[in-house]
């Protein structure tokens, strides 16, 4: 029976383990995988209370059982030869006494004395052995009833811990089937839906085709257009086969299936021109020439003929223009008078244009291993920590809810510019300095990659959820809410202060830096985020930090406030993807909006605006960022402001509320989001402009 238990629970743990599988394929499906992993860590339970059922009936039944058998019954055994052989020896001396013959006198007197001793000897062994059977029955008695008492025990636990288990996880299953009727609700309709489609596809007329065609140079993949084509092969045959082709990265390149490795039809598309075919047997052709070979090709219709021939025309000219801009830039890194806006830039600017995001963020100290369980070339990142993680992490992370972990994949989410300088800027060993700092000192051993699944949720929990491994905040200064205020100003500091006071007509300059005792944790991030020192605001936010703290005695500013006095456009992501509020607005009733547009800094209210801001706040002076774009007449904002109100009263008008927006509106904040990651001294221009005029 134990063997067969042990086997059932192999079994079952494998059957387990493919539930779990089965949800980390689901990870994009966040109902799926939350219950297929509720339901595989209650199985795993289950697996435990069978195996310690097993346990303690190896100790209840078989060990007591077995030393019953093995060394009670044993000695009964032996006393019972010992019974039988002195019987048989009083038989023996009974048969040799009754054979004596009367006249010897000699041998009457030995037999009697032989008989004698047996007799005795017999009765001795005889009660021996009849106290062995009644001790052997009693025993026996009470070794069966409480070997089996423990072993119903077991049992009683066992259905007691399962009954328990399941009694936590069923309000779980109900609201789990409430939604699965829902979801066959909504199945039933699409599949009516699906139907009346197909019915109206069935009565359509394809005579002419309708197939909607698209191409865009500024595709997010790189695939400018995509599709089937007939491809005239190059040998003696002309055999014509359909293949798939793509335009991207500047190449024609086709695939004979979907995974195949794509073939190289043009190297570079700048140097080949493309033409119609009207000389050959076959319709819709037309051909690709470059300077070492010419590609013939057929599309399905004139329309797909005219799509595909236009697509290839604007990649050629796309191409033009892109490597015109990449010598441009080429000869301004040579240049020195080319700046940056921020200290270090220039080697993350290094970085090869067209570099994926994976390798970015993998190049970054730390990034090449998961941060939390060590395994090699992770694929997934929390972009609020700004670390990498492997996929079964990355589940683990999602399940802590997107105020401690936002998880994207590297390789399949699009990346925003400014984001992905974010990761640049903190990574792996930054953060485990913070969020591992004690963790030799409390003597919690780091989870390998190969380590059970319910060992790293309990280690990410307490390292990200608990904050158990960060070292403790010495004693803080003893301040009003927020208050600095008084306290002295370095030159430096002074410096960071002026040009912003000058442009907000008088304002209170900042006085929060100053070296002190340890300052509170909001205190510390309201500095570094002056400072753009992302290491020191996510060591604020693991000391619990509150991240829209307000700064009482330097007009209820806030750290996001000061994210844009310092001039960095990082900083500013950072506090809004850790869940800083932009719309909160100091004293004088100047949010992170109105700051940005005062001092210029047109990358951050490109941000400001793609995150929401109300542009249509007034500060104490009744004006909004508009207004005092228009009077500082920078042209970049108010373009920027104009356009989002624009899109704003569109989207009211057509009722498309929490709608992005049309292409164009997307397309230009994208362009900017670009120009302020990687050329910010385009976006300058309203600051050096006004330089050279004082």
């Amino acid at each position: 029976m134990i063997d067969t238990g042990k086997a059932f629970c192999t079994a079952n743990k494998q059957f387990m383990n493919g539930i779990r599988d089965l949800a980390q394929y689901s990870c994009k499906d966040v109902l799926v995988e939350t219950s297929l992993t509720k339901f595989s860590d209650t199985l795993q339970e289950m697996i435990n209370y069978h195996n310690i059922l097993f346990d303690q009936t190896q100790r209840s039944i078989k060990a007591q059982l077995q030393t019953f058998v093995k060394e009670d019954i044993r000695k009964f055994k032996d006393a019972k030869k010992q019974f039988e052989k002195v019987s048989e020896e009083k038989e023996n001396a009974l048969v040799k006494n009754a054979q004596v013959q009367r006249n010897k006198q000699h041998e009457v007197e030995e037999a009697t004395n032989i008989l004698t001793a047996t007799r005795k000897c017999f009765r001795h062994i005889a009660l021996d052995y009849v106290l062995q059977i009644n001790v052997l029955q009693s025993k026996r008695r009470a070794e069966i009833l409480k070997s089996m008492l423990s072993f119903m025990y077991a049992h009683l636990a066992f259905f007691h811990q399962g009954y328990d288990l399941f009694s936590e996880l069923e309000p779980y299953m109900k609201d789990l089937g409430a939604q699965l009727d829902q979801l066959a609700v909504d199945a039933a309709k699409e599949k009516r839906d699906m139907e009346q489609k197909h019915s109206t596809i069935q009565q359509k007329d394809y005579s002419s085709d309708d197939t909607k065609l698209e191409y865009n140079v500024d595709a997010a993949n790189g695939i400018v257009m995509e599709g089937y084509l007939f491809k005239r092969a190059s040998n003696a045959f002309k055999t014509w086969n359909r293949r798939w082709f793509s335009i991207q990265n500047n190449q024609l390149v086709y695939q004979k299936k979907f995974k195949d490795n794509p073939t190289v039809v043009v190297e570079d598309l700048r140097l080949c021109t493309v033409k119609h075919c009207e000389d050959i047997e076959r319709r819709f052709c037309f051909e690709v020439v470059s300077p070492t070979k010419s590609c013939m090709l057929q599309a399905d219709s004139e329309k797909l003929r005219q799509a595909w021939i236009k697509a290839v025309q604007t990649s050629i000219a796309t191409a033009y223009r892109e490597k015109g801009d990449e010598s441009e830039k080429q000869e301004k890194k040579s240049s020195p008078s080319a700046g940056s806006l921020e200290p270090g830039s220039e080697t993350k600017e290094k970085l090869l244009k067209g570099e994926s995001a994976l390798q970015r963020v993998q190049c970054i100290p730390g990034n090449a291993a998961c941060c939390d369980c060590g395994l090699a070339d992770p694929r997934w990142a929390s972009i609020n920590l700004g670390i990498t993680l492997c996929i079964e992490c990355s589940g683990i992370h999602r399940s802590l809810g997107v105020h401690f972990s936002k998880v994207r994949s590297l390789t399949l989410d699009s990346w925003e510019p400014e984001l992905l300088k974010l990761m640049c800027e903190l990574g792996n060993d930054v953060i485990n300095r913070i969020y591992e700092a004690k963790l030799e000192k409390v003597g919690v051993k780091k989870p390998q990659h190969g380590s059970q699944r319910q060992e790293k949720e309990a280690y990410i929990r307490a390292k990200y959820v608990e904050r158990k491994f960060v070292e403790k905040q010495p004693a803080s200064v003893s301040l009003p809410e927020s208050g600095t205020k008084g306290l002295p100003q370095s030159k430096e500091e002074k410096r960071h202060s002026g040009p912003e006071k000058s442009l907000l007509a008088g304002e209170q300059e900042p006085s929060v830096f100053c070296d002190s005792k340890q300052p509170s944790p909001g205190l510390q991030l309201y500095r570094a985020a002056f400072e753009k020192n992302l290491p020191d605001m996510a060591e604020a936010l693991a000391h619990g930090a509150e991240v829209n703290w307000v700064n009482l005695e330097e007009n209820k500013a806030t750290p996001l406030i000061q994210a844009v006095r310092g001039g960095s456009l990082v900083t500013c992501e950072f506090l809004l993807q850790n869940g800083a509020n932009v719309n909160i607005r100091d004293m004088k009733g100047r949010g992170p909006l109105h700051h940005a547009t005062v001092l210029g800094h047109t990358g951050q209210v490109c941000l400001f605006l793609k995150r929401g801001a109300n542009q249509h706040a007034t500060d104490e002076d009744g004006k909004d960022p508009l207004s005092i774009a228009v009077e500082a007449a920078n042209a970049d904002i108010v373009t920027l402001l104009r356009l989002a109100r624009m899109n704003e009263e569109m989207r009211e008008s057509e009722g498309l509320y929490g709608q992005p927006g049309d292409e164009i509106y997307q397309d230009i904040f994208r362009d900017f989001s670009q120009m302020a990651s990687n050329n910010p001294e385009k976006l300058n221009r309203f600051q050096q402009s006004d330089s050279q005029k004082s």
